[in-house]
Protein backbone atom coordinates (compact mmCIF):
# COMPACT_ATOMS: atom_id res chain seq x y z
CA UNK A 1 0.00 0.00 0.00
CA UNK A 2 1.06 3.63 -0.42
CA UNK A 3 -0.30 6.95 0.78
CA UNK A 4 2.91 8.88 0.18
CA UNK A 5 4.23 10.65 -2.89
CA UNK A 6 5.97 8.61 -5.56
CA UNK A 7 9.37 10.16 -4.80
CA UNK A 8 8.91 9.44 -1.09
CA UNK A 9 7.98 5.83 -1.81
CA UNK A 10 11.04 5.44 -4.06
CA UNK A 11 13.36 6.77 -1.34
CA UNK A 12 11.80 4.51 1.30
CA UNK A 13 12.14 1.48 -0.94
CA UNK A 14 15.73 2.35 -1.76
CA UNK A 15 16.52 2.33 1.97
CA UNK A 16 15.21 -1.18 2.61
CA UNK A 17 16.74 -2.41 -0.66
CA UNK A 18 20.14 -1.15 0.50
CA UNK A 19 19.73 -2.86 3.87
CA UNK A 20 18.76 -6.14 2.22
CA UNK A 21 21.57 -6.08 -0.33
CA UNK A 22 24.42 -4.72 1.75
CA UNK A 23 23.83 -6.88 4.83
CA UNK A 24 22.64 -10.07 3.07
CA UNK A 25 19.09 -10.38 4.38
CA UNK A 26 17.02 -13.26 2.94
CA UNK A 27 14.05 -10.88 3.15
CA UNK A 28 13.05 -7.61 4.80
CA UNK A 29 9.61 -6.06 4.97
CA UNK A 30 8.73 -2.62 6.29
CA UNK A 31 5.90 -0.20 6.96
CA UNK A 32 5.81 3.56 7.50
CA UNK A 33 3.15 5.52 9.40
CA UNK A 34 2.14 9.07 8.55
CA UNK A 35 -0.30 11.06 10.69
CA UNK A 36 -0.63 8.02 12.95
CA UNK A 37 -1.70 5.54 10.25
CA UNK A 38 0.04 3.04 7.97
CA UNK A 39 0.88 4.92 4.76
CA UNK A 40 3.45 2.75 2.96
CA UNK A 41 4.69 -0.83 2.94
CA UNK A 42 7.52 -2.39 1.01
CA UNK A 43 9.47 -5.64 0.88
CA UNK A 44 12.76 -6.81 -0.60
CA UNK A 45 14.27 -10.28 -0.90
CA UNK A 46 13.02 -13.68 -1.97
CA UNK A 47 13.67 -16.28 0.71
CA UNK A 48 10.97 -16.14 3.39
CA UNK A 49 10.19 -19.77 4.19
CA UNK A 50 12.20 -21.64 1.57
CA UNK A 51 8.97 -22.76 -0.08
CA UNK A 52 8.06 -19.77 -2.25
CA UNK A 53 6.36 -17.45 0.25
CA UNK A 54 6.86 -13.84 -0.78
CA UNK A 55 7.64 -11.19 1.83
CA UNK A 56 4.76 -8.86 2.57
CA UNK A 57 2.83 -6.97 5.24
CA UNK A 58 0.81 -10.04 6.37
CA UNK A 59 3.72 -12.51 6.64
CA UNK A 60 4.68 -13.32 10.22
CA UNK A 61 8.21 -12.86 11.54
CA UNK A 62 9.47 -13.27 15.07
CA UNK A 63 9.69 -9.88 16.80
CA UNK A 64 12.11 -10.75 19.63
CA UNK A 65 12.43 -8.08 22.30
CA UNK A 66 9.63 -5.92 20.97
CA UNK A 67 7.75 -8.47 23.09
CA UNK A 68 9.15 -6.67 26.14
CA UNK A 69 7.08 -3.58 25.37
CA UNK A 70 3.89 -5.64 25.71
CA UNK A 71 5.11 -7.06 29.01
CA UNK A 72 5.81 -3.49 30.15
CA UNK A 73 2.25 -2.48 29.23
CA UNK A 74 0.88 -5.29 31.39
CA UNK A 75 3.01 -4.07 34.30
CA UNK A 76 1.82 -0.48 33.90
CA UNK A 77 -1.79 -1.65 33.68
CA UNK A 78 -1.29 -3.38 37.04
CA UNK A 79 0.15 -0.17 38.45
CA UNK A 80 -2.73 1.91 37.11
CA UNK A 81 -5.21 -0.58 38.60
CA UNK A 82 -3.55 -0.37 42.02
CA UNK A 83 -2.20 -3.93 42.00
CA UNK A 84 1.42 -2.86 42.40
CA UNK A 85 3.65 0.19 42.78
CA UNK A 86 6.68 0.72 40.59
CA UNK A 87 8.84 1.05 43.70
CA UNK A 88 7.63 -2.30 45.07
CA UNK A 89 10.41 -4.79 45.64
CA UNK A 90 10.15 -7.67 43.20
CA UNK A 91 10.24 -10.05 46.17
CA UNK A 92 6.94 -8.65 47.40
CA UNK A 93 5.26 -10.31 44.43
CA UNK A 94 7.71 -13.20 43.90
CA UNK A 95 8.69 -14.28 47.43
CA UNK A 96 12.07 -15.96 47.74
CA UNK A 97 13.29 -15.05 44.25
CA UNK A 98 16.89 -13.92 43.78
CA UNK A 99 17.23 -10.18 43.18
CA UNK A 100 14.04 -9.76 45.18
CA UNK A 101 15.24 -6.41 46.59
CA UNK A 102 15.24 -4.82 43.15
CA UNK A 103 12.18 -2.75 42.29
CA UNK A 104 9.65 -3.19 39.52
CA UNK A 105 10.83 0.14 38.12
CA UNK A 106 14.45 -1.04 37.97
CA UNK A 107 13.49 -4.17 36.05
CA UNK A 108 11.39 -2.16 33.59
CA UNK A 109 14.27 0.27 32.94
CA UNK A 110 17.07 -2.34 33.04
CA UNK A 111 18.71 -0.30 35.79
CA UNK A 112 18.88 -2.92 38.56
CA UNK A 113 22.26 -4.38 37.61
CA UNK A 114 20.80 -7.83 36.90
CA UNK A 115 22.77 -10.16 34.66
CA UNK A 116 21.56 -10.10 31.08
CA UNK A 117 20.90 -13.81 30.55
CA UNK A 118 19.82 -16.78 32.68
CA UNK A 119 22.31 -19.43 33.70
CA UNK A 120 22.49 -22.59 31.63
CA UNK A 121 22.40 -23.19 27.86
CA UNK A 122 21.78 -20.16 25.64
CA UNK A 123 18.03 -19.74 26.15
CA UNK A 124 17.35 -18.37 22.65
CA UNK A 125 18.66 -21.56 21.00
CA UNK A 126 17.23 -24.16 23.36
CA UNK A 127 13.77 -25.23 24.54
CA UNK A 128 12.50 -23.03 27.35
CA UNK A 129 12.21 -24.09 30.98
CA UNK A 130 9.60 -23.53 33.68
CA UNK A 131 9.67 -20.47 35.90
CA UNK A 132 10.66 -22.67 38.83
CA UNK A 133 13.64 -24.08 36.93
CA UNK A 134 14.61 -20.62 35.71
CA UNK A 135 14.61 -19.04 39.17
CA UNK A 136 16.27 -22.04 40.82
CA UNK A 137 19.39 -21.25 38.77
CA UNK A 138 19.36 -17.54 39.63
CA UNK A 139 21.93 -16.20 42.07
CA UNK A 140 22.64 -12.63 43.07
CA UNK A 141 26.36 -13.32 42.71
CA UNK A 142 25.67 -13.27 38.95
CA UNK A 143 24.76 -9.57 39.09
CA UNK A 144 26.41 -7.42 36.44
CA UNK A 145 26.67 -4.36 38.68
CA UNK A 146 25.09 -2.28 41.40
CA UNK A 147 21.52 -0.99 41.04
CA UNK A 148 20.94 2.45 39.53
CA UNK A 149 24.50 2.86 38.24
CA UNK A 150 23.71 2.51 34.55
CA UNK A 151 21.45 0.87 31.99
CA UNK A 152 22.36 -2.82 31.69
CA UNK A 153 19.98 -4.76 29.47
CA UNK A 154 18.50 -7.83 31.15
CA UNK A 155 16.33 -10.38 29.39
CA UNK A 156 16.09 -12.20 32.69
CA UNK A 157 14.45 -9.21 34.38
CA UNK A 158 11.54 -9.32 31.95
CA UNK A 159 10.95 -13.00 32.67
CA UNK A 160 10.39 -11.95 36.29
CA UNK A 161 8.05 -9.13 35.24
CA UNK A 162 5.97 -11.53 33.16
CA UNK A 163 5.53 -13.78 36.17
CA UNK A 164 4.61 -10.82 38.40
CA UNK A 165 1.69 -9.80 36.20
CA UNK A 166 0.58 -13.43 35.76
CA UNK A 167 0.34 -13.90 39.51
CA UNK A 168 -1.36 -10.57 40.13
CA UNK A 169 -4.00 -11.20 37.46
CA UNK A 170 -4.36 -14.95 38.04
CA UNK A 171 -3.84 -15.78 34.36
CA UNK A 172 -1.01 -16.87 32.08
CA UNK A 173 1.17 -14.13 30.60
CA UNK A 174 0.09 -14.86 27.01
CA UNK A 175 -3.59 -14.86 27.96
CA UNK A 176 -3.10 -11.38 29.40
CA UNK A 177 -1.22 -10.16 26.33
CA UNK A 178 -4.06 -11.33 24.10
CA UNK A 179 -6.97 -10.12 26.22
CA UNK A 180 -5.54 -6.81 27.40
CA UNK A 181 -3.48 -5.67 24.38
CA UNK A 182 -3.88 -7.67 21.18
CA UNK A 183 -7.67 -7.91 21.20
CA UNK A 184 -8.34 -4.20 21.94
CA UNK A 185 -5.84 -3.17 19.25
CA UNK A 186 -7.20 -5.78 16.80
CA UNK A 187 -3.74 -7.31 16.34
CA UNK A 188 -5.08 -10.64 15.08
CA UNK A 189 -1.82 -11.82 13.49
CA UNK A 190 0.33 -11.46 16.60
CA UNK A 191 0.73 -14.86 18.22
CA UNK A 192 2.81 -16.97 20.59
CA UNK A 193 3.70 -19.51 17.89
CA UNK A 194 3.93 -18.81 14.14
CA UNK A 195 0.75 -19.07 12.12
CA UNK A 196 0.95 -19.50 8.32
CA UNK A 197 1.99 -17.53 6.34
CA UNK A 198 5.13 -17.20 8.44
CA UNK A 199 8.81 -16.74 7.69
CA UNK A 200 11.51 -19.18 8.67
CA UNK A 201 14.59 -17.80 10.34
CA UNK A 202 18.01 -18.10 8.74
CA UNK A 203 21.63 -17.19 9.30
CA UNK A 204 23.98 -16.49 6.42
CA UNK A 205 27.28 -18.36 6.21
CA UNK A 206 30.05 -15.71 6.30
CA UNK A 207 32.04 -17.22 3.41
CA UNK A 208 29.70 -19.20 1.17
CA UNK A 209 26.68 -16.89 1.48
CA UNK A 210 24.44 -19.94 1.87
CA UNK A 211 21.57 -20.07 4.34
CA UNK A 212 21.39 -22.13 7.53
CA UNK A 213 17.98 -22.68 9.12
CA UNK A 214 17.83 -21.32 12.68
CA UNK A 215 15.83 -22.98 15.49
CA UNK A 216 12.61 -21.47 16.84
CA UNK A 217 11.79 -22.85 20.28
CA UNK A 218 9.13 -22.10 22.86
CA UNK A 219 10.97 -19.79 25.26
CA UNK A 220 9.04 -21.02 28.29
CA UNK A 221 9.54 -18.76 31.30
CA UNK A 222 11.62 -16.40 29.15
CA UNK A 223 8.70 -15.79 26.76
CA UNK A 224 7.89 -12.31 28.19
CA UNK A 225 11.33 -11.22 26.98
CA UNK A 226 11.11 -12.28 23.34
CA UNK A 227 8.63 -14.95 22.23
CA UNK A 228 6.06 -13.28 20.00
CA UNK A 229 5.50 -13.38 16.23
CA UNK A 230 3.82 -10.58 14.30
CA UNK A 231 3.37 -8.86 10.93
CA UNK A 232 3.97 -5.40 9.51
CA UNK A 233 0.23 -4.72 9.48
CA UNK A 234 -0.14 -5.69 13.15
CA UNK A 235 2.97 -3.83 14.24
CA UNK A 236 1.69 -0.75 12.42
CA UNK A 237 -1.45 -0.90 14.59
CA UNK A 238 0.79 -1.25 17.63
CA UNK A 239 2.96 1.69 16.55
CA UNK A 240 -0.21 3.76 16.04
CA UNK A 241 -1.14 2.99 19.65
CA UNK A 242 2.09 4.53 20.91
CA UNK A 243 1.27 7.66 18.91
CA UNK A 244 -2.39 7.82 20.00
CA UNK A 245 -2.85 5.72 23.17
CA UNK A 246 -6.29 4.20 23.68
CA UNK A 247 -7.64 4.24 27.21
CA UNK A 248 -8.75 0.62 26.89
CA UNK A 249 -5.03 -0.27 26.90
CA UNK A 250 -3.17 2.61 28.62
CA UNK A 251 -3.92 6.28 29.14
CA UNK A 252 -1.74 8.95 27.58
CA UNK A 253 -0.20 10.02 30.91
CA UNK A 254 1.08 6.48 31.52
CA UNK A 255 2.52 6.29 28.01
CA UNK A 256 4.23 9.65 28.61
CA UNK A 257 5.72 8.18 31.79
CA UNK A 258 7.00 5.11 29.96
CA UNK A 259 8.52 7.26 27.22
CA UNK A 260 10.59 9.39 29.61
CA UNK A 261 14.29 8.51 30.05
CA UNK A 262 14.93 6.40 33.14
CA UNK A 263 18.38 4.86 32.53
CA UNK A 264 21.21 5.16 30.03
CA UNK A 265 24.54 3.71 28.98
CA UNK A 266 27.26 6.35 29.51
CA UNK A 267 28.81 5.51 26.12
CA UNK A 268 25.64 6.67 24.41
CA UNK A 269 25.78 10.03 26.18
CA UNK A 270 22.58 11.92 25.35
CA UNK A 271 21.86 10.19 22.05
CA UNK A 272 19.92 7.22 23.45
CA UNK A 273 18.31 6.09 26.68
CA UNK A 274 15.78 3.64 28.08
CA UNK A 275 12.43 4.40 29.69
CA UNK A 276 9.98 1.98 31.29
CA UNK A 277 10.04 -0.74 28.66
CA UNK A 278 10.83 1.61 25.76
CA UNK A 279 14.02 2.55 23.94
CA UNK A 280 14.61 6.19 22.98
CA UNK A 281 16.83 7.76 20.32
CA UNK A 282 17.39 11.49 20.09
CA UNK A 283 16.84 13.14 16.71
CA UNK A 284 17.23 16.73 17.85
CA UNK A 285 14.81 18.33 18.50
CA UNK A 286 12.67 15.22 18.11
CA UNK A 287 12.58 11.90 19.94
CA UNK A 288 12.15 8.42 18.51
CA UNK A 289 10.49 5.93 20.91
CA UNK A 290 10.11 2.18 20.49
CA UNK A 291 12.17 -1.00 20.65
CA UNK A 292 14.32 -3.37 18.65
CA UNK A 293 14.13 -7.15 18.63
CA UNK A 294 16.17 -10.19 17.67
CA UNK A 295 15.97 -13.94 18.04
CA UNK A 296 17.93 -16.59 16.12
CA UNK A 297 17.00 -16.07 12.47
CA UNK A 298 15.03 -12.86 13.02
CA UNK A 299 15.39 -9.13 13.58
CA UNK A 300 12.77 -6.42 14.09
CA UNK A 301 12.42 -2.72 14.79
CA UNK A 302 9.52 -0.47 15.79
CA UNK A 303 9.88 3.24 16.47
CA UNK A 304 7.60 6.27 16.44
CA UNK A 305 7.98 10.01 16.73
CA UNK A 306 4.96 10.85 18.84
CA UNK A 307 5.24 14.58 18.29
CA UNK A 308 5.29 14.38 14.49
CA UNK A 309 2.88 11.41 14.47
CA UNK A 310 5.12 9.31 12.26
CA UNK A 311 6.53 5.82 12.73
CA UNK A 312 8.14 2.86 11.03
CA UNK A 313 8.38 -0.90 11.55
CA UNK A 314 10.71 -3.48 9.99
CA UNK A 315 10.99 -7.28 10.03
CA UNK A 316 13.71 -9.51 8.60
CA UNK A 317 14.46 -13.24 8.74
CA UNK A 318 18.19 -13.17 9.41
CA UNK A 319 20.22 -13.48 12.59
CA UNK A 320 22.37 -10.48 11.66
CA UNK A 321 22.27 -7.50 9.35
CA UNK A 322 20.71 -4.04 9.21
CA UNK A 323 17.05 -4.19 10.10
CA UNK A 324 16.31 -3.06 13.65
CA UNK A 325 17.71 0.45 13.09
CA UNK A 326 16.10 0.92 9.67
CA UNK A 327 12.87 2.40 11.12
CA UNK A 328 14.88 5.41 12.32
CA UNK A 329 16.18 5.99 8.80
CA UNK A 330 12.74 5.50 7.24
CA UNK A 331 11.25 8.14 9.52
CA UNK A 332 14.03 10.58 8.67
CA UNK A 333 13.36 10.00 4.97
CA UNK A 334 9.62 10.52 5.40
CA UNK A 335 10.11 13.70 7.42
CA UNK A 336 12.58 15.02 4.83
CA UNK A 337 10.39 14.32 1.80
CA UNK A 338 7.02 15.10 3.39
CA UNK A 339 7.52 17.28 6.50
CA UNK A 340 4.52 17.01 8.85
CA UNK A 341 2.47 20.20 8.76
CA UNK A 342 2.27 22.29 11.92
CA UNK A 343 -1.03 22.28 13.77
CA UNK A 344 -3.38 24.82 12.25
CA UNK A 345 -3.87 27.86 14.46
CA UNK A 346 -7.44 28.70 15.47
CA UNK A 347 -8.67 31.53 17.72
CA UNK A 348 -8.71 30.73 21.42
CA UNK A 349 -11.97 30.53 23.36
CA UNK A 350 -12.32 32.48 26.60
CA UNK A 351 -10.77 30.64 29.53
CA UNK A 352 -13.11 29.29 32.19
CA UNK A 353 -10.47 30.30 34.76
CA UNK A 354 -7.31 32.36 34.50
CA UNK A 355 -8.12 35.02 31.88
CA UNK A 356 -6.94 37.78 34.22
CA UNK A 357 -3.51 36.12 34.55
CA UNK A 358 -2.58 36.71 30.91
CA UNK A 359 0.16 39.19 30.10
CA UNK A 360 3.57 40.15 31.50
CA UNK A 361 4.81 39.20 34.96
CA UNK A 362 8.14 39.86 36.66
CA UNK A 363 10.31 37.75 38.89
CA UNK A 364 12.44 40.51 40.31
CA UNK A 365 13.50 42.30 37.13
CA UNK A 366 13.14 39.21 34.93
CA UNK A 367 10.13 39.38 32.65
CA UNK A 368 7.90 36.35 32.10
CA UNK A 369 4.82 36.16 29.90
CA UNK A 370 1.62 34.24 30.55
CA UNK A 371 -0.32 33.32 27.39
CA UNK A 372 -2.83 30.67 26.38
CA UNK A 373 -2.58 27.94 23.75
CA UNK A 374 -5.12 25.20 23.18
CA UNK A 375 -7.13 26.48 26.12
CA UNK A 376 -4.22 25.98 28.53
CA UNK A 377 -2.32 28.69 30.44
CA UNK A 378 1.40 28.72 29.79
CA UNK A 379 4.49 30.66 30.73
CA UNK A 380 6.25 31.21 27.43
CA UNK A 381 9.42 32.93 28.64
CA UNK A 382 11.79 32.40 31.54
CA UNK A 383 10.80 28.90 32.65
CA UNK A 384 8.31 27.62 30.05
CA UNK A 385 5.53 25.60 31.60
CA UNK A 386 1.83 24.92 31.12
CA UNK A 387 -0.66 25.12 34.00
CA UNK A 388 -3.99 23.46 34.67
CA UNK A 389 -6.52 24.69 37.26
CA UNK A 390 -6.99 22.42 40.27
CA UNK A 391 -9.09 24.78 42.38
CA UNK A 392 -10.13 28.44 42.75
CA UNK A 393 -6.99 30.55 42.16
CA UNK A 394 -4.88 27.39 42.23
CA UNK A 395 -3.03 25.70 39.35
CA UNK A 396 -0.56 22.85 38.89
CA UNK A 397 2.37 22.78 36.45
CA UNK A 398 2.02 20.25 33.69
CA UNK A 399 5.56 20.15 32.30
CA UNK A 400 8.92 21.88 32.24
CA UNK A 401 10.75 23.21 35.31
CA UNK A 402 7.53 23.68 37.27
CA UNK A 403 5.98 20.30 36.49
CA UNK A 404 3.88 19.24 39.48
CA UNK A 405 4.43 22.54 41.32
CA UNK A 406 1.54 24.73 42.45
CA UNK A 407 0.83 28.23 41.26
CA UNK A 408 -1.27 30.25 43.72
CA UNK A 409 -3.02 33.50 42.91
CA UNK A 410 -2.68 36.01 45.77
CA UNK A 411 -5.32 38.72 45.83
CA UNK A 412 -5.84 42.04 47.54
CA UNK A 413 -9.59 42.06 47.60
CA UNK A 414 -10.66 41.33 44.02
CA UNK A 415 -7.36 42.48 42.53
CA UNK A 416 -4.62 39.98 41.72
CA UNK A 417 -1.58 41.12 43.70
CA UNK A 418 0.95 38.45 42.81
CA UNK A 419 1.50 34.85 41.78
CA UNK A 420 3.35 32.46 44.09
CA UNK A 421 5.05 29.66 42.20
CA UNK A 422 7.42 27.29 44.03
CA UNK A 423 8.98 30.22 45.99
CA UNK A 424 8.99 32.41 42.85
CA UNK A 425 6.99 35.57 43.47
CA UNK A 426 5.65 37.05 40.23
CA UNK A 427 4.35 40.60 40.15
CA UNK A 428 2.97 42.87 37.41
CA UNK A 429 5.88 45.29 37.69
CA UNK A 430 9.59 44.71 38.45
CA UNK A 431 9.92 43.80 42.11
CA UNK A 432 6.27 44.81 42.52
CA UNK A 433 7.17 48.50 42.72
Amino acid sequence: MTDVRADTAAALYAEIAAAQSETKLPSITAGVLKDGALAWTGSRGQIVDGEGLAPGPDAQYRIGSITKTLTAILVMQCRDDGLLALNDAVGKHLPGVAFGDLTIRQLLAHSGGMNAEPEGPWWERNPGVSFEALTAAMDESQAAGSPDRRHHYSNLGYALLGEVVARLRGAAWMELVAARILDPLEMRRTTYFPVTPAAKGFSVHPFSGRLDLEPAYDSGAMAPAGQLWSTIEDLAKYAAFWIDPGYEVLNRDTVDEMAAPAAADPREALTASYGLGLRMHADDPYLFVGHTGSMPGFMAGLFVDRGRRIGAVTLANSTSGRCASVPLDLMRILASYEPPLPIEWVPEPELAQGEELLGHWYWGNTQMTMTVAGGILQLTTGYPCRFSPIGPDLYRGRDGYFAGERLRVIRDGDVVKQLDLATFTLTRTPYGR
